[in-house]
């Protein structure tokens, strides 16, 4: 019988549960496993979860064989830059040698297809404002470095083996699903339209910009950012291309325009309807003034058409989402 089974790391996650929630709807046979260490058993929609580590590679083994599983997407990973700057060893065991086991369980086990989450902080301090594929790769943190090494592990077992890959380059990703099912929960998250949005709630009472003093029209950085939709949408299509014999690849997952940090907060005030209290604050250290993605590979190679470029709708539904969290809480 051919297996056809998928399996989710990381699925109870961000975008791993956004992504899941579109997957169900297109394929039966969809399975969570996560920790549950950052992400939430509810947000798990349509998929059968099961709670554990990708580090066990008894249980991992177990779920491949009994789910028949040929397609892995793998989104189990730390992913707060600070943090892996104060605690490399967490994020090379987690990152790296996690995924080294889980990948030698997948090639023992058959797994023909694996989709792999990685980002743009491969590229680190990039010479030119946007990146294709192409650019050097030269990280300057251990998040960025950790997922650089997955990156190479795959590349170098895809030639050894019958394992074929599709690796995802994200950028600034933002947004929640517009119905308003799941969204981002993450706890103390450093990402600047949640941060915002958690501001505008009254869930912190400011949001900092750092730096405003780079070459930039404003003065503030430059980021390409993508709705958490159209990045579920690029897992599908990655799926489907690597299903239907696609050779491994590696492509940006961004919508190849950015906007500025005062851009964005404008929008959230815009969308809130009442200004939030902004501190300016110096740079920090290794962030880019400019950070853009080339997308045009993901576009032809996956015929990808996003269709929430809008940053005031990538706003919205982070609003929309914080208010609910606020409810639930109270």
């Amino acid at each position: 019988m051919e297996k056809k089974g998928i399996l989710v790391t990381g699925g109870a996650g961000y975008i791993g549960s956004h992504v899941v929630l579109q997957l169900a709807e297109a394929h039966p046979t969809v399975v969570v496993l996560d920790n549950l260490s950052t992400g939430f058993a509810d947000a798990v929609i349509g998929a059968k979860l099961i709670i554990g580590d990708v580090k066990d590679k008894y249980l991992v083994k177990n779920i491949l064989k009994e789910y028949s599983i040929n397609t892995v997407l793998h989104f189990a990973a730390h992913t707060i830059v600070p943090e892996s700057v104060s605690n490399p060893l967490k994020y090379y065991a987690n990152n790296t040698c996690a995924t080294r086991n889980f990948l030698e369980c997948c090639v023992e086990e058959g797994v023909k297809n694996f989709v792999f989450s990685s980002t743009a902080a491969t590229y680190g301090i990039p010479p030119t404002p946007t990146v294709t594929e192409d650019t050097p790769t030269n990280p300057i943190n251990p998040y960025g470095s950790s997922k650089l090494m997955s990156e190479w592990m795959l590349r170098d077992l895809s030639q050894a083996t019958h394992l074929n890959y599709v690796i995802l380059r994200y950028f600034n990703v933002a947004g929640s699903d517009p119905k308003g099912r799941i969204g981002q929960s993450t706890q103390n998250a450093t990402l600047l339209i949640k941060a915002a949005c958690e501001v505008a709630v009254g869930k912190r009472e400011n949001i900092h910009i750092f730096g405003v003093d780079y070459s930039t029209l404003d003065g503030t950085g430059i980021r390409d950012y993508i709705h958490v939709e159209d990045l579920a949408k690029a897992h599908l299509l990655a799926l489907d291309y690597l299903r239907s014999g696609g050779q491994s690849i590696i492509l940006n997952c961004g919508y190849g325009h950015g906007y500025s940090v005062r851009e964005v907060l404008d929008s959230v005030q815009r969308v809130y309807g009442k200004p939030i209290k902004i501190i300016e604050s110096p740079r920090r250290p290794g962030d880019p003034p400019q950070l853009i993605a080339i997308a045009d590979k993901i576009r032809d190679t996956l015929k990808w058409v996003p269709q929430c470029d809008n940053l005031d709708f990538i706003v919205k539904t982070s609003l929309d989402w914080e208010r609910k969290l606020l409810l639930k809480d109270h």
